[in-house]
C-alpha cells in the first residue's frame, strides 16, 4: 500500500521504518523537518503538507502529542482531510481522550473517511523491536484491513470496541502503569533508606506476587540510575490527565490514579519531564528524613 505517517518522534521514527521494511510505499511530512533527515537517502517520499501525504496514501498513519496535534494533522489547513480523498482510512496511534477520539473518528466519517483510534504501549522499545501492545476502537471491517499493517508495529493487536474503545483501553493502561511506576519507586526509596540492597529487595520481589514487568524491567532501570526517556515524564503526566478528565466526565472518583498524577506533576514541575517517567524516584529520594 501507500501509507502515510505524520508523527516521527521517539516512537514513530521506527515505526515509520518497520512499515517500509514491510513493502510498503511510506509518505511523509513532518513539523520538524529535522525528522526527515533519517529517511532522506531512503524509498520514502517526502511531502510539503499532510493534504498531499493524503493525496497519495491509502492509508495515513498518525502519531503525535495530544488530541489538538491530532486535529491540526487532519482538519487544519493543508490538513488530511482537506485532500478530499474518500477511499482514505486514517489510524492515529497517539494517546488522546476517548471522547475526543469520538468526535475526530465522525468529523472524518462526515467525509466518507474511515478511522481508527489505535494507541499504543511498550514505549521506545516497543518501538524499535515492533513489539508494541495496539489497542484499537473503530469498524471491525475497517480494523481487518489495517490489522497487517499495525502488526508491523506490534506484536499484540487487538480490537477493543467502536471507535473511542482503543482510548479508554490506553487509559486503563495508563492508570496500571502510572500507579505501578510509582509503586516500585517507592519500594525502591523504601530498601534503600532501610539500609537494604534495592537490588536484592527486587531479586526476592520477581518471585512472588509482586512480580510485574515494571518491577523487572523499571525496577532494575531504577537500581542502575537509567533516566534516559524511553517513555518521558511529561507524557506520563499528560496521559494520566487524560484519565482524570474523563473519570470527572463519568462522574467517578480515582483516587490512586488522582494521587499518581500528582506524582507527574511534581516530576514535571521539577524540571524532570524530560527523563523517563521512572525518575519520579528521584522525588521519592529527595524527600528528608524525619
Amino acid at each position: 500500500m501507500n501509507v502515510g505517517f505524520i508523527g516521527l518522534g521517539l516512537m514513530g521514527r521506527p515505526m515509520a521504518q518497520h512499515i517500509a521494511a514491510g513493502g510498503h510505499q511510506l509518505h511523509l511530512w513532518a513539523r520538524r523537518t529535522a525528522t526527515l533527515d533519517p529517511f532522506r537517502d531512503g524509498p520514502a517520499r517526502l511531502h510539503d503538507s499532510p493534504a498531499d501525504v493524503a493525496a497519495e496514501s491509502d492509508l495515513v498513519v498518525t502519531m503525535v502529542a495530544d488530541a489538538p496535534d491530532v486535529e491540526e494533522v487532519l482538519f487544519g489547513r493543508d490538513g488530511v482531510a482537506s485532500a478530499g480523498s474518500s477511499a482514505l482510512t486514517v489510524i492515529d496511534l497517539s494517546t488522546i481522550g476517548p471522547v475526543a477520539a469520538r468526535n475526530i473518528g465522525a468529523r472524518l466519517a462526515a467525509d466518507g473517511i474511515d478511522f481508527l483510534d489505535a494507541p499504543v504501549s511498550g514505549g521506545e522499545t516497543g518501538a524499535i523491536n515492533a513489539t508494541l501492545t495496539i489497542m484499537v476502537g473503530g469498524d471491525a471491517k475497517v480494523f481487518e484491513r489495517a490489522k497487517p499493517l499495525l502488526h508491523l508495529m506490534g506484536k499484540s493487536v487487538s480490537l477493543v470496541g467502536e471507535c473511542g474503545a482503543g482510548q479508554v483501553a490506553k487509559a486503563c493502561n495508563q492508570i496500571l502503569t502510572g500507579v505501578g511506576v510509582v509503586a516500585v519507586a517507592e519500594a525502591m526509596a523504601f530498601a534503600k533508606r532501610s539500609g537494604v540492597d534495592p537490588a536484592r529487595v527486587r531479586e526476592a520481589m520477581l518471585g512472588g506476587f509482586a512480580y510485574s514487568r515494571i518491577l523487572e524491567n523499571h525496577g532494575q532501570r531504577m537500581i542502575d540510575g537509567n533516566f534516559k526517556p524511553g517513555f518521558k515524564g511529561w507524557m506520563h503526566q499528560k496521559d494520566l490527565r487524560i484519565v482524570m478528565e474523563e473519570a470527572q466526565r463519568l462522574g467517578m472518583t480515582l483516587p490512586t490514579s488522582g494521587a499518581t498524577e500528582k506524582f507527574f506533576d511534581a516530576l514535571v514541575d521539577a524540571g524532570l519531564g524530560e527523563e523517563d517517567s521512572i525518575a519520579v524516584l528521584k522525588l521519592i529520594e529527595q524527600e528528608k528524613q524525619d
